[in-house]
């Protein structure tokens, strides 16, 4: 079925051949979906004959969000840490393992029922695109049922079992990452896309994560990375020298980090919920801009340090916070999303591409900061089929 989209006050398609700006934006614009897919773009007053049409009465349209980073597949939440450390007590890696202990408790049925919950939130939300880990089982048994789980509700599926050292390996780190390497490795490959670890302080150190990143490479994983989350590190360095798809966070970044970032295939996914929710300093990512380099937005769902599965809070906080223009924020979540998980079918409405979109309750984009924590979704698609609509 062919379906026009119609009277659009104002449609992102990120595609600069199409219309103005870095957003490519398109005013008094409709689009047709063909067989899952954009078939046309332009003016309304040019649509061509389509099966059904959908008048949106000038309300802006979007491509769907691209949630790169997320931890979805957890048990139990930690809102006493959050309390705790709103009175200022510091965030650190260790805290992750009292998920770990409530994930491992967890039956199957209940780590499924929640990464159902959470990823209804996140299309409510208009991420029509998104990456889970594992890394709260920490067991190969934990770690496998996690990503068998992940895999029914998304193909960007990553092995993080170096996201930190458990408690039972306490003293025994390198025995973890042996472990991490071989055994855990060989049994999780059929269920994972992508291999994570954990650069930083209380985790993993770069001589560690380049071991753990290149035995998942060669049994054909693709790498990302966390770096540079809480400390000046070798992380950003090490994802540029093994080609990762990204490096997630990149909260504290030297001039090095940053030339080494704009030379390279490395997207920097900067993850505003993580330093709302740690009081944490929030990075420059003008920096990043002016350099060239691919910047992402990522939600970093997750029950410890950023939960949340509002990419539109996410926007808001980083026009506010970290010197994005509105618009480097919305092409950041979804064009910069899409380069991040290394796709090119989503994250612009161009003929060709996966008809993911979000139809907004505002004439413009500019509105998810301009109006920051009001719901502004109106309906959600993702390859075609509406998979969200507000209630009337």
């Amino acid at each position: 079925m062919s379906i026009a989209i119609t009277n659009i006050g104002s449609l992102v398609t990120n595609d600069q051949s199409l219309g103005s700006g870095i957003l490519g934006e398109i005013e008094n614009a409709a689009l047709v979906i063909e067989n899952d897919k954009i078939a046309w773009v332009g003016q309304a007053s040019q649509t061509p004959d389509a099966e059904q049409q959908i008048d949106v009465q000038g309300k802006a349209v979007i491509p769907g969000f691209v949630d790169s980073h997320a931890h979805l597949l957890f048990a139990g939440e930690r809102s006493k840490e959050f309390q705790a450390r709103m009175k200022g007590e510091k965030y650190s890696a260790g805290g992750i393992k009292s998920t770990v202990a409530a994930t491992r408790e967890a039956t199957d049925q209940e780590l499924e029922q929640n990464i159902l919950r959470l990823v209804s939130e996140m299309q409510r939300s208009g991420i029509t695109t998104f990456e889970t880990k594992s890394g709260y089982g920490l067991t190969t048994l934990d770690e496998t049922r996690a990503l068998e789980i992940a895999a029914k509700h998304t193909p960007e599926t990553t092995f993080l079992g170096a996201h930190v050292v458990p408690s039972e390996y306490a003293e025994k780190e390198d025995g973890y990452v042996d472990l991490v390497i071989g055994e855990m490795l060989d049994t999780v490959l059929p269920h994972a896309k992508w291999i994570d670890v954990f650069c930083d302080q209380g985790a993993f150190d770069v001589d560690q994560s380049r071991q753990i990143l290149k035995a998942g490479i060669e049994k054909g994983l693709l790498p990302r990375i966390h770096a540079n989350q809480l400390t000046q590190g070798g992380g950003v360095q090490l994802a540029v020298e093994l080609d990762c798809a990204s490096a997630d966070h990149c909260t504290h970044l030297s001039d090095k980090d940053i030339e080494a970032l704009a030379g390279s295939n490395t997207v920097a996914t900067l993850v505003p919920g993580a330093e709302f929710s740690t009081r944490a300093t929030y990075p420059n990512a003008t920096r990043l801009f002016d350099a060239g380099v691919n910047v992402a937005i990522a939600t970093d769902c997750n029950p410890g340090s950023s939960y949340t599965t509002s990419m539109p809070f996410c926007i808001a906080l980083a026009i506010r916070e970290m010197g994005f223009s509105p618009e480097q924020a919305l092409w950041s979540a979804t064009m910069g999303g899409a380069k991040a998980l290394r796709r090119t079918d989503i994250g612009a409405l161009a003929v060709g591409q996966s008809a993911d979109l979000v139809v907004l309750n505002a004439p413009s984009y500019l509105h998810l900061g301009y109006r920051p924590g009001v719901d502004l979704v109106s309906e959600v698609f993702k390859s075609g089929k509406s998979i969200y609509q507000e209630k009337k």
